[in-house]
Parts: structure tokens; C-alpha cells; sequence
């Protein structure tokens, strides 16, 4: 591994255990810091209940960590937003913020329109597809954060769970981290090489970060956040904290093949051209056809939305969802 990388491995990386709630609290109303939770989500009916009336309970009922539990509902088909709403989420619809701005289908695209209706200074990010996880994967990508104000982003690592179709479990989830994401680090950003999971669909960052940044509407938007902060800002302004066993819905093959499309579409942009757009492209695939296949093209999604900062901000509780 790259000295820097694995120097900074050593000296920014935590353990969830690390950062009980009390010095959270403490951190927190000592600086006077208001902290924003985002869900973004779509079609996930069968996992969003439990996920946030877990949070909820723990963060906001019992605990008074979190001061907004919002979920970004990516038009959904089934009753997601329904769902997230009664177990206590403020509900918005990703195509309500901001319509001016068009919409684009993605998590990227959530997590940019969630700065138009969210105020915490502090903004925590949890995927709604889990199936093992609890509240220290909120609390734990907090600490970095509230111990040091040179902190801007915190990244989670885990060990990710991949189920079998006989229901047995193994360490060996994240075959897009393991064959696209990690090589690429490794080839051109070898000083990020120590960061463990650079696809973690959980992290934290400070809202002026968000803000600054240029966001793809896609899944890229975990890898172009990362390479983004460290080239900004350093290395020293990303922090990671271990958060244990991680488990979540798997998709196929043919799915996250177009994911990995994006990450190359996204890293190549800033590997070559950072101060042009993405081009449009297409993903060439072959889908089963009787006994013999036929071409299948989809679009890769490339476009990436301004910095925040830059735009209009939407007036606060005008784009809330009725669901």
C-alpha cells in the first residue's frame, strides 16, 4: 500500500465504540451544531419501516442527536414513502425540490436535492435497502466530525455481508468495491488506497463540503465525493470509522455492471477532464433470449449536478410530500 494511504489509515481510522453518545451529545450542543439524517430511497417498502423507526427511537426520541429524520423519495412504485412517513420521517419527493431543475432518476440526485430541504450542518447519509445495521452507523460517522473541526467527510467500513441463495452468509460482499472501485484507487489515487469501503453507501460530511461540490446524479456519487475532498482539501479531511457487519438487498449482475459504468464514467471525468461534462454513453449488454441472447443498450447515467451553493435555495417545507 502507498505510504500516505496507509499512514493516514493508521491515524484517521476509528471504531465505531470509539464515540459513545454522551461525548456526541456533548459535542454537539457545546457547539451548537444542528445534525440532518437523509434516506434516500425508492421502491424499498420492505426495509424502510424498521430502518427508521429504529433511528427514530434512538436518535430522536430517546436521544436528542438528530434534529431533521428526512428520506428522499426517488418515485417510488410502492408505498415506500407512505411507510417512511408513519415510522417518523419527514417525506420529500425528489421530483417536488426544485422541479425548475428538471429531475434525473439516481441517489445522486437525492442526496443534491436533500441540501435544498434539510438545515443540519452536519449531514449523515444511510441507504434503505439494509437488512443488518443499527444506530451506531449514525453515531459512529458522527464523532469524527464533532471531535474535529478540520473533518469534513467521514466515510463508514464494514464487513460486508454477502447472502447466498441457500441463506448462508460470507465477508465477501462488494464485488463492484473489490473489481472496479479499489483498482481504480489504487491506479490513480493512491493516497486514498487506505480507505476501505470508497462505495459505503453510509457516510457524513459538513454541509458546506456538500455544497461545494459538483454531484453525479448516479451512483457515482461515493466515489466523485471522495476523490473530490481529497483533492480540495487533503487527505487529513477525510476520516472513516468501522461500523461491524453490514447487510443489504444484492443486485444482479447486470445491474451493477451499469454501476461500474457510471464510477468509470465519473473517475475518468476527473482523471482527464474535470472542467467539462461527461458525456452521454450507452452500456452495451446481452439478455437472455430463448437459446440465444440479443443486445440490450442502456443509458449510463453521467450527468452531475453544480455545486449547491450555487443555486437557488427551494423555501424550507414547500416541497413536502403528502404521502
Amino acid at each position: 500500500m502507498h505510504d500516505r494511504a496507509l499512514t493516514w489509515f493508521r491515524e484517521r481510522s476509528s471504531t465505531w465504540h470509539d464515540w459513545p453518545l454522551d461525548r456526541l451529545l456533548d459535542g454537539k450542543f457545546r457547539q451548537g451544531l444542528r445534525i440532518s439524517l437523509v434516506i434516500p430511497a425508492r421502491d424499498e417498502a420492505t426495509t424502510i419501516s424498521e430502518i427508521v423507526t429504529g433511528l427514530h427511537t434512538a436518535l430522536v426520541k430517546d436521544a436528542p442527536l438528530l434534529d431533521e429524520l428526512v428520506v428522499i423519495d426517488s418515485n417510488s412504485s410502492d408505498a415506500t414513502a407512505t411507510l417512511a412517513e408513519r415510522s417518523g420521517a419527514t417525506v420529500y419527493r425528489a421530483s417536488d425540490i426544485l422541479p425548475e431543475q428538471g429531475n434525473h432518476h439516481g441517489k445522486g440526485e437525492a442526496l443534491w436535492k436533500s441540501l435544498f430541504v434539510t438545515s443540519g450542518d452536519l449531514l449523515v447519509f444511510v441507504d434503505a435497502d439494509l437488512t443488518q445495521w443499527g444506530p451506531h452507523f449514525v453515531t459512529g460517522l458522527l464523532g469524527p466530525l464533532l471531535a474535529d473541526p478540520g473533518t469534513l467527510l467521514v466515510r463508514a467500513a464494514y464487513t460486508r455481508l454477502r447472502t447466498g441463495t441457500d441463506g448462508s452468509t460470507s465477508p465477501d460482499g462488494g464485488r463492484v468495491t473489490e473489481l472496479v472501485a479499489r483498482p481504480l484507487l489504487s491506479l490513480y489515487w493512491p493516497e486514498l488506497a487506505g480507505v476501505v469501503q470508497p462505495l459505503a453507501g453510509e457516510w457524513a460530511a459538513r454541509r458546506e463540503l456538500m455544497e461545494s461540490l459538483s454531484i453525479p446524479v448516479g451512483y457515482g456519487v461515493e466515489i466523485s465525493t471522495l476523490v473530490d475532498t481529497a483533492s480540495l482539501h487533503g487527505i487529513d479531511a477525510i476520516a472513516q470509522v468501522h461500523l461491524g457487519a453490514r447487510a443489504h438487498r444484492h443486485r444482479t449482475d447486470a445491474d451493477l455492471a451499469l454501476t461500474a459504468a457510471e464510477l468509470l464514467a465519473v473517475t475518468e471525468h476527473r482523471k482527464t477532464s474535470p472542467a467539462r461534462s461527461p458525456g452521454a454513453t450507452e452500456l452495451h449488454q446481452f439478455v437472455q433470449d430463448g437459446a440465444w441472447v440479443r443486445p440490450h443498450s442502456r443509458p449510463v447515467p453521467s450527468y452531475e449536478r453544480p455545486p449547491a451553493a450555487g443555486v437557488s435555495r427551494a423555501a424550507p417545507g414547500s416541497d413536502r410530500s403528502s404521502a
